[in-house]
């Protein structure tokens, strides 16, 4: 037998809670639906009822005419309250005459439409390019009229920003998320041409260099297992705010020091997952609201560790399920929440 086949049962005998909903009405911030110009909703409706998701936020919102579509469906369906959108960006084209103006014009467009915010993926600062084969830092100053709009129209940025860092070191013994890599080897980074830590770098000098703009790190910027140097860079950057999507089991494995975070921080975190999947949202609420012991994550290549309950208390479990939110995504329907 080797170490991926072995994952025995727990004959740890402790008080459980099994959560299937959350305590209070929540809004996840990071979410990914692809078919919502032509999707029939009532089911996600749902499921969202049923684990008490009073919002939902596509981050997939692609733009233009694409969102415009998606958009209509979901008023057509009478669920505009319930369904929020990011609008993203391309930019392929970035040294072209026109590509500044018309990607600002299409983020004015977006807005009047109806997206509350602009979502920037993991390609800028990795994979993106320009006309001369260089990439794209993410700091670069050709995008700086981006963040600045994004500023002037009052909508946030979410950037999801590298990966966890783990997938550019040595895949060997030593990786703590060896499973993972060998299970997902496109996921390795080690031949990367740029390195973690540089891309953190250019995503806090964006962030700095636009004071006036909201930004929202994606997967608490790849931070959670280094709450102190995240509690240094909040008080480094005041605009800067993060989610929880993906690392709830980085939190679950530290319930005194993440307890201690979100005490501190409760003003700053959000509420998200990531892939939308409805029976893994059990294991957020569970490591968020109960003070259980010892218990699994819901994929072993992504923790193979046991995690425990925080329990926060009430006033900060409705900052991280909807307050933080609402304040800073200024267009979604606060009528669900209590105040």
């Amino acid at each position: 037998m080797d170490f991926e086949s072995y994952d025995p049962p727990s004959s740890l005998v402790v008080p459980e809670h099994q959560l299937t909903h959350s305590k209070f009405p929540f809004i996840d911030v990071h979410s990914h639906h692809w078919q919502m110009d032509k999707q029939d909703l009532n089911q996600l409706m749902r499921e969202m009822d049923s684990l008490n998701m009073g919002i939902v936020v596509n981050l997939s919102g692609r733009g233009g005419e694409a969102l415009k579509a998606m958009v209509d469906n979901v008023k057509k369906q009478g669920y505009e309250k319930r369904i929020a959108f990011f609008t993203n960006i391309s930019f392929n084209g970035l040294d072209d005459a026109d590509w500044q103006t018309n990607t600002l014009k299409q983020i004015e467009f977006d807005v009047k439409t109806g997206a509350v915010g602009l979502k920037i993926f993991k390609n800028l600062g990795m994979d993106v390019k320009d006309s001369k084969d260089k990439r794209v830092p993410i700091d670069d100053p050709r995008l700086d009229p981006i963040w600045a709009k994004c500023g002037e129209l009052g909508i946030p940025v979410l950037i999801h920003s590298a990966d966890p860092k783990q997938f550019w070191e040595p895949f060997d013994s030593t990786n703590e998320r060896w499973l993972e890599l060998k299970t997902h080897s496109r996921r390795l980074r080690t031949a990367s041409e740029v390195q973690w830590e540089q891309i953190m770098k250019e995503q806090h000098s964006m962030f700095k260099k636009h004071p006036k703009t909201k930004f929202i790190a994606a997967h608490m910027s790849w931070h959670a297992n280094d709450l102190d140097m995240l509690g240094k860079l909040f008080e480094a950057m005041p605009n800067m705010y993060v989610e929880i999507g993906a690392v709830i089991a980085e939190l679950g494995r530290q319930p005194r020091q993440a307890l201690k975070f979100f005490t501190k921080y409760q003003d700053r975190v959000m509420f998200g997952k990531d892939s939308y999947v409805p029976n893994e949202y059990p294991t957020y609420f569970r490591v968020l609201e109960s003070n259980d012991e010892y218990f699994p994550y819901y994929k072993r290549y992504h923790a193979f560790w046991r995690m425990y309950g925080l329990a926060l208390p009430d006033d900060i479990l409705k900052k991280l399920y909807y307050k933080n939110a609402l304040k800073v995504i200024s267009g979604l329907d606060g009528s669900r929440f209590p105040k």
